[in-house]
C-alpha cells in the first residue's frame, strides 16, 4: 500500500489542473506530464478562429514576458498573419513589483495612439493584475479587449466605475460537479488548514450560498459582500474533478492488467514492480466517461480532451460585473462544430449598440475597387483603387479584380460584367441616314445628267466627248453612289463579299472609263495631223476593248479573292471600350491590296496621261476637265488612309463611304456638270463651229 501511495504522489505532481507553460506540451522534454486543462496551442486557435468571425485583422498584443507567453505570442501572430491579418504592435509586460516609468509610458502610448479596435491581452491572472495597476486599460476607449487570464470571481481585482470598454474572455470549460455546490454550503470552514490563499478563497466566496459561520467570519473581517461571489462554478473544481478521476482510471487500468497480477495489499510486493512509469503506460491511453456523462482522454502531447468557454464580461456603471457564455471554442469537437458564437447574446460596448466593431488598418474596399499595399506598410494595410475599364470586383477586399469575358464588359460602378452593346453603321442612326440621303442624291443627280445626254445624244458637245463612254461611265458612277449604301447596315457573310468586291468592280468601270476618255482626247487631237494612221484608233471599239481589258482583269483579281480568303464578319471586342463591333474581315489582306492598289494603278495612269494633254488646243479640251477630276479623286483617297487608320469601330466604315462618295463626285462634277451647263445654260456655244475652231470633230 505505501507504493501504491508513492506512486499516486508521484503523479499528482505530474497532473496539472491549472493552465500550463505551452514550452511543456514537448512531450520529448516533459515524458511524463499531463494537464486536465486545455492546451495553450488551442488557446491560440481559438482566438484566431474568433478573430477571422469577426472580420478582425488588425489588432495589438500585450503579453507577459516570459519565455511561455513569448512563444505562444509567435504563434498567435503568425496565425494571424496567415488568416490575413496584421498586428500593429506586440508590448510585453513584466511580473515584477516595481516599473519602469519608460516602459509605461511607452506602453500607455502605444494603447492609446492604436488605431487597432481589438487589443489580445495575453497572460494569467497576476499578469492582468499587475498591467492593471498601472495602466487602466478599461479606461482607454473604443477598445475591445480578448483576454485569456482565468478570472473566477468578481473580487479579485477590482475595476474602476463608468468602464465602456467590453472583453471577450477565453476560460477554461467549467462545469457544475453534482452535490459539490452542497458541500460547499454545509462544510465547516474550521476544519481547513488557515493560509493565506485558502483564506482568500473563502472571502471571495462570501454569499448567501456560504454557511452561516463563513458569512460571520466575513463581517467580522469586514470583507465586503458581493452579489457575484455567487457564482455557479466554484474555481477550479471541475479541472481537480477530471484530474483525479483521470489518476484513478489509469491506476484501475493497470490494477486490471497484466501489470497488477503481482499486487498484493498486505505488503508483501515488491516496490520495484509499481514504480511510476509502469503507471505512466496506462495514462496515456486513458478514456473514461465522467459523472456528466462526457467523454475524457488525454492526446498525445498530454493534453486533455477539453475547449474553451468564450465569456463576455460587462462592467455595468454601479462597478458589478456580468458574466454571460457567448461561444465555446472545443478542438475536439467534430469539424464544423467545433466553434460557436452567439452575437446577439454578446453586450458591445455600452451596451447600446448590438453591431460588431471593426477592426481594420483601412476601411473595407468595397465592390469595384480593389486592394494595392505598399512595401513600407504591412499587407492589411492597404489603399482602394478603382479596377481598370473591363475588370470587376464583386466582393469586398478583393487583392485582385477579374477581367470580364471577351462579349462582356464592367459596368460603371465595375461590380458586374454587363453585355457589351453590338454596334456598327445603321440606317436608323443619323450618320447612316446622312450617308444614304447624300449617296441617294448624287445617284439622283448621276440619273439627271445621264437623262440629259441621252436627251442631248445629237447635240455636238455630246457627240464631240464619245456617247458611249460617257454613258458607261455616269452608269457607273450611279452605282459606285449605290455601293456605299452596302456599307451601312449590319455586316453579313453577303454584306461582307459584295462590299469590297462591288466597290473594286464598279471603281474598274468608273477609272478604265476615264482612261478610255482621255486616251481618245489625246489620239483624237493627235489624228488632226495630215496622213495620221492615228485615225484608225478613234472609234468607239477601241475606248471600249480598253474598258473592257480593265474590268475583266479586277474581275479576275476579286475571283482570286473569293478562292482563296473571301471577306467574313468579325466581331471586334478591342477597339472600343465597352462594345463588340461587328465590322467585315478583309480575308486576305495580299488579295484586298492587289484589288486596291488596282484601282490606284488606273487612277496614276489617268492623271498622267490627262495632264500631259490638259494644254491642246481647243476651247473645249476635255482633258483638263479630266485632270481636275483625277486630282480630286486621288487627293480624297491619299487623305482617306490617315483618317482611315486614325478613326475607329464605325466611323472607319463611315470614312470609307465619304471617300467613296466624294471621289465619285469630284468625277461627276469636274467631267459632266461643264458639259450640262453648256447644254441647258449655253445653247449657242453647243455647235460645231464652236468646237472646231482648232481642230476637226471626229466622227462618234
Amino acid at each position: 500500500m505505501p507504493e501504491i501511495l508513492m506512486t499516486l504522489w508521484f503523479f499528482s505532481q505530474q497532473i496539472s489542473y491549472k493552465s500550463h507553460n505551452i514550452l511543456m506540451s514537448d512531450k520529448f522534454k516533459f515524458p511524463y506530464s499531463y494537464w486536465t486543462v486545455p492546451s495553450e496551442l488551442h488557446l491560440c486557435t481559438g482566438i484566431i478562429r474568433l478573430l477571422k468571425h469577426f472580420n478582425w485583422t488588425w489588432v495589438g498584443i500585450l503579453a507577459s514576458d516570459d519565455d511561455s507567453s513569448a512563444t505562444s505570442v509567435q504563434i498567435l501572430k503568425e496565425g494571424i498573419e496567415q488568416n490575413g491579418g496584421c498586428t500593429e504592435f506586440i508590448e510585453t509586460f513584466p511580473h515584477t513589483d516595481v516599473i519602469p516609468p519608460d516602459m509605461i509610458k511607452q506602453i500607455s502610448g502605444s494603447l492609446h495612439s492604436s488605431s487597432a479596435s481589438v487589443i489580445i491581452v495575453y497572460g494569467n491572472k497576476e499578469y492582468f493584475m499587475n498591467l492593471h495597476n498601472y495602466i487602466d486599460i478599461m479606461q482607454i476607449p473604443r477598445k475591445t479587449w480578448i483576454t485569456t487570464a482565468e478570472l473566477d470571481f468578481r473580487s479579485i481585482y477590482s475595476l474602476a466605475r463608468n468602464v465602456t470598454n467590453y472583453t471577450l474572455a477565453f476560460t477554461m470549460e467549467k462545469k457544475n460537479i453534482p452535490s459539490f455546490s452542497k458541500f460547499v454550503r454545509e462544510v465547516n470552514s474550521t476544519l481547513f488548514p488557515r493560509n493565506k490563499q485558502i483564506q482568500q478563497w473563502w472571502i471571495d466566496l462570501c454569499s448567501s450560498r456560504c454557511s452561516q459561520s463563513i458569512r460571520r467570519s466575513c463581517r467580522t473581517k469586514r470583507y465586503q459582500l458581493i452579489p457575484h461571489c455567487n457564482t455557479k462554478y466554484l474555481g477550479s473544481s471541475y479541472n481537480i474533478y477530471n484530474a483525479v478521476y483521470a489518476l484513478a482510471n489509469a491506476l484501475h487500468s493497470m490494477v486490471m492488467s497484466g501489470s497488477g497480477k503481482n499486487i498484493s495489499w498486505s505488503g508483501e510486493s515488491q516496490v520495484s514492480d509499481y514504480l511510476p512509469w509502469k503507471l505512466h503506460h496506462h495514462m496515456k491511453s486513458v478514456h473514461f466517461k465522467n459523472i456528466l456523462d462526457e467523454e475524457r482522454f488525454f492526446d498525445e502531447n498530454g493534453d486533455f480532451s477539453i475547449g474553451y468557454e468564450i465569456i463576455n464580461r460587462v462592467y455595468l456603471p454601479n462597478g458589478t460585473q456580468l458574466n454571460e457564455i457567448v461561444g465555446r471554442y472545443n478542438p475536439y469537437a467534430l469539424s464544423g462544430q467545433d466553434f460557436a458564437i452567439n452575437e446577439k447574446a454578446i453586450v458591445w460596448g455600452s451596451g447600446v449598440s448590438q453591431v460588431p466593431p471593426e477592426s481594420k488598418c483601412t476601411q473595407s474596399c468595397p465592390p469595384g475597387l480593389r486592394k494595392s499595399t505598399s512595401k513600407e506598410k504591412p499587407f492589411c494595410c492597404y489603399v482602394c483603387i478603382p479596377c481598370t475599364d473591363g475588370e470587376i470586383s464583386s466582393q469586398s477586399d478583393m487583392d485582385t479584380c477579374t477581367k470580364c469575358p471577351e462579349d462582356q464588359w464592367s459596368n460603371q460602378k465595375r461590380d458586374a460584367c454587363i453585355p457589351k452593346v453590338i454596334t456598327f453603321l445603321s440606317y436608323e442612326e443619323p450618320l447612316g441616314i446622312s450617308l444614304t440621303l447624300i449617296s441617294t442624291f448624287f445617284c439622283f443627280l448621276s440619273v439627271l445628267i445621264l437623262g440629259i445626254f441621252i436627251k442631248y445624244r445629237q447635240t455636238p458637245i455630246v457627240k464631240a466627248n464619245n456617247r458611249s463612254l460617257s454613258y458607261i461611265l455616269l452608269i457607273s458612277l450611279m452605282l459606285c453612289f449605290l455601293c456605299s449604301l452596302i456599307f451601312i447596315g449590319h455586316p453579313g457573310n453577303l454584306n461582307c463579299i459584295l462590299r469590297q468586291i462591288t466597290f473594286g468592280i464598279i471603281f474598274s468601270i468608273s477609272l478604265s472609263s476615264v482612261l478610255a476618255k482621255t486616251i481618245t482626247v489625246v489620239i483624237a487631237f493627235q489624228a488632226t495631223k495630215p496622213k495620221s494612221k492615228l485615225r484608225n484608233w478613234i472609234s468607239s471599239r477601241v475606248s471600249n476593248s480598253i474598258v473592257l481589258c480593265c474590268f475583266l482583269l479586277q474581275v479576275l483579281l476579286c475571283i482570286i479573292w473569293l478562292c482563296t480568303s473571301p471577306p467574313f464578319p468579325y466581331y471586334n471586342t478591342e477597339s472600343e471600350i465597352g462594345t463588340i463591333l461587328i465590322e467585315c474581315n478583309e480575308g486576305s489582306m495580299i488579295a484586298y491590296y492587289c484589288v486596291m492598289g488596282y484601282l490606284g494603278f488606273l487612277a496614276s495612269i489617268s492623271i498622267v496621261v490627262a495632264f500631259l494633254a490638259r494644254n491642246l488646243p481647243d476651247t473645249f479640251n476635255e482633258a483638263k476637265h479630266i485632270t481636275f477630276s483625277m486630282v480630286v479623286f486621288c487627293s480624297v483617297w491619299v487623305s482617306f488612309i490617315p483618317t482611315y487608320l486614325s478613326t475607329k469601330g464605325k466611323y472607319m466604315v463611315a470614312v470609307e463611304i465619304f471617300a467613296i462618295l466624294a471621289s465619285c463626285a469630284g468625277l461627276l462634277g469636274c467631267i459632266f456638270i461643264p458639259k450640262c451647263y453648256i447644254v441647258l445654260l449655253r445653247p449657242e456655244n453647243n455647235n460645231k463651229k464652236y468646237l472646231t475652231r482648232y481642230i476637226k470633230t471626229y466622227k462618234d
